[in-house]
């Protein structure tokens, strides 16, 4: 599987470089890195063809000369600094932050896919701590309920709210009537 990084990861490690200790070097990536952003808003509607060609006429040079200043830098940087874990987080990675140049179907950075799994990252720590087993397996039935209720559209709360008001009437022969892909709210009539 070929391995794609995410500029937005380097970019962090510069910024927060830049936030605890003003660094020039962390200003000066920032910078760099933001005129790449820039060109990746102007042209996220194009097609990945033209999104390809767009990166390969404006972004390469922009990052080509992003990654001399990168290696020019580490050079005069003492190892085991915070400016050089940053810069050396880039070089290391630096095939796949720049992968995005040659697919105009990838992304710049993964960041749309890690807002999606955020959530289950940070269940999956408090799962941790159910208390049992049993409990550990309801609050998983519960999460994957939720998360099939938000895939069919629906809002969790107004669906659990009315699938748990109609329930103890529902017809048995008519329960097939809540399940998410086939719920239809009822209508409140006053």
């Amino acid at each position: 599987m070929t391995e794609v990084g995410c500029l937005a990861h380097a970019r962090r490690k510069f910024f927060d470089l830049h936030a605890s200790n003003k660094s020039q070097i962390a200003h000066s990536a920032l910078e760099q890195i933001g005129r790449i952003y820039d060109i990746e808003r102007e042209i996220k509607e194009f097609n990945p063809d033209e999104r390809r060609r767009m990166r390969q006429e404006r972004s390469k040079p922009l990052l080509d000369a992003l990654h001399q200043w990168v290696v020019l830098n580490r050079q005069k940087i003492t190892d085991g600094s915070a400016t050089a874990k940053a810069l050396d987080y880039s070089l290391r990675r630096w095939g796949a932050l720049t992968r995005f140049l040659s697919d105009g179907h990838l992304p710049v950075d993964n960041n749309h896919i890690e807002n999606q799994i955020r959530p289950i990252a940070i269940g999956r720590n408090n799962w941790l701590f159910a208390g049992s087993v049993r409990a550990g397996k309801r609050g998983a039935a519960v999460m994957s309920l939720i998360q099939s209720v938000r895939l069919n559209g629906h809002d969790p709360f107004a669906y659990l709210k009315d699938v748990l008001t109609r329930l103890p009437t529902q017809r048995a022969s008519q329960i097939h009537e809540l399940l998410r892909h086939r719920w239809q709210p009822q209508i409140q009539t006053l």
